[in-house]
């Protein structure tokens, strides 16, 4: 997520051919899918190179390039640039889908119609709640609003991929398991859920891990933990790709994805001007391997 969700609220400008390497050496760490931008409007001036962005990233073989698309106008923007994997957003919260998009939530279910109306086949699908768990302005949300939500959307279109996203970061394990297995008893014809997790009180990798126990096998994160929504005040970035990568690593549950290279492509974005960073794998790493090169203690080993 961090060449969108991450670089979306960096202010200073990221030169296009720099987010087209980093892209580039996400990849090179064994990243095969990575949401690349947005096809917004001029209120992210950080993505308005879109198109340039993803016709790259369309160019790394066997690269499932997503990008993120909030209404009808901008997925045909999408699809003419190349687009084969398209996520819609929407908030179950009315606050905050007004702050974050400008329009009522009945307004954003139409919206997502439009869209699945037009998508060509062979173009994927995914289906972002966010605030399915908290809202920053109106607290936490209820369950029932959150599925009965999800029953419209799904009326609507039910071969998409469905992301719970925890847009604020302050929901703990416990939250994060019992809306998952409501959503999956009460739709079990969903053909894959993800989790979208910010960690902005330090919950990110535990929300994950109970995510992935209800059953969940997709999840967002962010190369050094790149990210901050700046339509959910107080919030961080997404959980970091390479803590994940760790704890699932340390698990036995293959990723794929070489932990190194990431965390080395994590300490270039960390050094990103204006970038709000996160994440305790990469630093680890990097100062495990000082102590290892004999860096630390005047050079003398132990």
């Amino acid at each position: 997520m961090a060449p969108r969700d991450g670089f979306q609220s960096v202010g200073p400008v990221i030169p296009t051919r720099e987010k087209i390497r980093i892209i580039a050496a996400l990849y090179d760490a064994g990243l095969r899918r990575i949401e690349v931008t947005s096809f917004v409007g001029p209120a992210v001036p950080q993505l308005a190179d879109a198109v340039e962005v993803l016709a790259a990233a369309r160019a790394l073989a066997g690269l499932d390039a997503q990008v993120l698309v909030p209404n009808q106008r901008h997925a045909e923007r999408a699809l003419a640039a190349g687009a084969r994997h398209l996520a819609f957003f929407l908030s179950v919260s009315e606050r905050h889908n007004e702050n974050n998009v400008r329009r009522s939530v009945a307004e954003s279910v139409a919206e997502y119609a439009r869209v699945a109306a037009i998508r060509p086949a062979g173009v994927k699908l995914r289906l972002n709640l966010a605030t399915a768990f908290d809202c920053p302005f109106e607290g936490r949300v209820a369950e029932s609003a959150t599925l009965e939500l999800l029953g419209r959307l799904l009326e609507v279109e039910s071969d998409a991929e469905v992301a719970l996203c925890d847009t604020t970061g302050r929901v703990t394990p416990g939250h994060v398991a019992a809306l998952f297995t409501a959503a999956m008893q009460q739709y079990p014809r969903v053909a894959a859920w993800a989790f979208h997790a910010h960690d902005t009180y330090g919950m990110g990798a535990a929300n994950a891990l109970a995510a992935w126990q209800a059953g969940v096998s997709v999840f967002d994160a962010s190369a050094g933990g790149l990210g901050g929504c700046p339509f959910a005040p107080g919030a961080t970035g997404n959980v970091a790709t390479e803590d994940l990568v760790w704890m699932f690593d340390g698990m036995g549950v293959a990723s794929g994805v070489e932990l190194g290279r990431l965390a080395a492509v994590g300490r270039e974005i960390a050094r990103l001007p204006g970038a709000q960073t996160g994440g305790r794998v990469r630093e680890a790493l990097a100062r495990s391997a000082e102590i290892g090169s004999g860096q630390h203690m005047g050079g003398l080993k132990k």
